[in-house]
Order: structure tokens, then sequence, then C-alpha cells
């Protein structure tokens, strides 16, 4: 059977992204070849990993991208997760389909550590609820 590509892309692939390809990965990763991409990689999120990991999902070897490395590859679906991206997402050549779903960034939460990483995890069940819709609707 031939895996389905999925490109998640964000800003700096440094959290919605990665969450959300760790969470298609984790979950749909028998359909699915996933990948994530920036277009201003920083990072990895110390609390995107956390959040992960209290879902029992580890992506802590995960690196940021940028997008130029999807450039040429064909992909099936290309998700940008926030309307930076969306703005700023270069045409794709190989991109068969577009999608948009903007989420929060949980970057920008303040508070404490235990507020911060909340925030993170919320964020991480909406990419996960949004997902799993997504897929039962046929629209991933």
């Amino acid at each position: 059977m031939n895996k389905k590509t999925v490109l998640f892309v964000c800003t700096q692939n440094s959290a919605r992204s990665q969450m959300a390809e760790g969470l298609l990965r984790h979950y749909y990763g028998d359909r699915y070849e996933v990948y994530s991409a920036g277009t201003k990689p920083f990072r990895v999120n110390p609390y995107a990993i956390r959040a992960m990991q209290n879902a029992g999902i580890d992506i802590s070897l995960h690196q940021s991208k940028s997008m130029d490395k999807f450039l040429h590859k064909e992909i099936d679906l290309v998700i940008t997760v926030c309307d930076n991206a969306r703005e700023n997402c270069p045409y794709f050549a190989g991109g068969k389909k577009i999608m948009h779903h903007s989420f929060t960034d949980p970057a920008a939460a303040q508070g404490s550590e235990e507020e911060i990483l909340a925030e993170f995890e919320r964020v991480r069940d909406e990419i996960k609820v949004w997902i799993d819709s997504s897929i039962a609707r046929g629209l991933i």
C-alpha cells in the first residue's frame, strides 16, 4: 500500500507542526508518511517535547527543518497550521493539495511552567481532535 505524504508547515517548525507530525505519525503512521517544516525554522520547543511525552509520543529526536528541503519533493497534502506560514508558504511544485487550519501558538503562552505546559497540551489535544476529524471526513 502506498502511503499518502503529508507535510505540516508553521513558522519556526518548533511546536504546532512538530506536534502535528508526531500525532499523525503515531496514530496513523501505517497510512501516512509524515513530515514537518518551517518558513523560518528555529528549534523544537522543549515544551512541545514535554507535552508530547505526556501523551506517550516521543518527538525528542525531531529537528526543525526548512521548507526548502521539501520544495521539490512530491507531497500529497501540505497543511499550514498557522496564518503566518499560510501567507509565506511558497508554491510547492510537487504539492497536490494544500490545506490550512490555524492553531493558537502555544509558544506565546505566559505564566508558570505548569501554565505554559498546560497550553502546549491544550493545543496538542486540539490538533489531535482536528486530525481525527479531518481523517474521518476524508480531508486528510
